[in-house]
């Protein structure tokens, strides 16, 4: 009953106003091709520990997509601020930035090329894992990146081989911080950040081939993932190297599902310090990464098949996540975080609870939001209950 006197509060009027949108929001069919819609979500973070129990306002994301027989495209941007964790800024909007935008063009049915800011082809598409807070791929680089340049897909029988080349990350968008965009990227960090480093990411070659085959009972996917790119240095003026590779395999069998995925990240900056740290940026804020370490992740899920309550709840699915990052450095403490979590529909709404777990981990609990990707944070599990409830037209 606490939760739910919060929510209606008047100061908490997204639900309302979801509701209303949910009668009348629709994707707009401009043209036979082309249609452009979007979706407004609210987030809500439980956590006894640090006093936080807010609900409020989280993302505006506003989208174009066209497709035909040749040319394809899509584009979405994405608007934040003056709700929870943005509380400091004035407006929705203060923090805003494009997570895709991209035209493409279709050689036939099996061959295309992308241009402009898209997804980059690495290890398990399109996120490595069920869950919708992701994995700790994300926060050090990896996961859900998108970068701007050109990217080439070839479906040849059971083979998928996917090669990108980008010339840079993504731009950056409107914020407060260095870390101005969606992506995690390498950023120059900002002061609050200490021994942070200011690198730039030029040169991007990432490639991706995966084979689909059978095992057993198991609809399986198996592939390898390569990264490699020049780190600019500005206060040195030298360049290092970021590399990057993984496996990973992916099994359907029946409601259940298996993604696996290994690999490690070797960067080799020019810093004037030390080398073993380089800043990353995203969401409005810059951290420290340590140069060298490998990622492992794993996820098992369960989908319900069906509808329920008439017809109103579908897409159910439970799931369970673990990602861990150990650095190569020494004195350097692992990161690691646990996820359990269910999503599912009613009606237009996307819902997704998840329990989330971390330790060392700079968005759970409390830890060392710039130090624990690098030396470590507070080195102790933390945990907080999240949710977010989104109206997609």
């Amino acid at each position: 009953m606490a939760r739910l006197h919060l929510l209606i509060r008047p100061e908490h009027i997204l639900f309302p106003a979801l509701l209303a949108l949910s009668s009348t929001a629709l994707a707009v069919p401009v043209t036979d091709n082309l249609d452009v819609g979007g979706a407004i979500r609210a987030r809500f973070d439980h956590d006894p520990d640090r006093d936080i129990d807010k609900a409020g306002f989280d993302t505006l994301m506003l989208r174009a997509t066209y497709t035909s027989d040749t040319w394809i495209g899509a584009a979405r941007y994405r608007f934040y601020g003056k709700h929870y964790p943005y509380q400091y800024t004035d407006r929705i909007g203060d923090v805003a930035f494009a997570e895709y935008a991209w035209v493409g063009y279709r050689f036939d049915a099996d061959r295309q090329v992308q241009v402009g800011l898209n997804q980059i082809p690495f290890g398990l598409q399109p996120f490595f894992g069920s869950t919708f807070f992701e994995t700790l791929g994300n926060v050090v680089g990896l996961e859900d990146v998108s970068a701007v340049g050109a990217k080439y897909i070839h479906q040849q029988d059971d083979w998928n081989l996917q090669l990108g080349v980008y010339g840079r990350p993504a731009w950056p968008g409107r914020g407060t911080s260095n870390g101005s965009t969606y992506s995690t990227v390498v950023t120059s960090a900002d002061d609050y950040v200490p021994e942070g480093t200011r690198n730039r990411e030029r040169q991007i070659v990432v490639g991706r081939l995966a084979r689909s085959l059978q095992l057993g009972d198991w609809k399986s996917e198996v592939g390898v993932s390569a990264l490699t790119s020049r780190l600019e240095n500005k206060d040195t003026g030298n360049d290092g190297r970021r590399n990057a590779y993984a496996l990973h395999y992916l099994g359907q069998n029946g409601p259940w599902g298996v993604q696996l995925q290994g690999g490690r990240q070797q960067m080799s900056p020019r810093n004037p310090g030390s080398d073993e740290v380089v800043t990353f940026g995203g969401y409005d804020g810059t951290f420290n990464v340590a140069s060298r370490g490998n990622l492992y992740v794993g996820d098992l899920s369960y989908s319900f098949p069906g509808t329920f309550a008439d017809g109103w709840i579908s897409g159910v699915k439970v799931y369970g996540n673990y990602s861990r990052f150990d650095k190569s450095a020494s004195g350097f403490d692992t990161s690691e975080r646990f996820i359990l979590g269910t999503s599912f529909s009613v009606r237009s709404f996307y819902i997704a609870v998840e329990w989330l777990n971390g330790r060392n981990d700079p968005y759970i609990g409390g830890s060392s939001y710039t130090d624990s990707l690098a030396q470590g944070g507070t080195d102790h599990w933390e945990n907080q209950l999240y949710a977010n409830v989104g109206y997609y037209f």
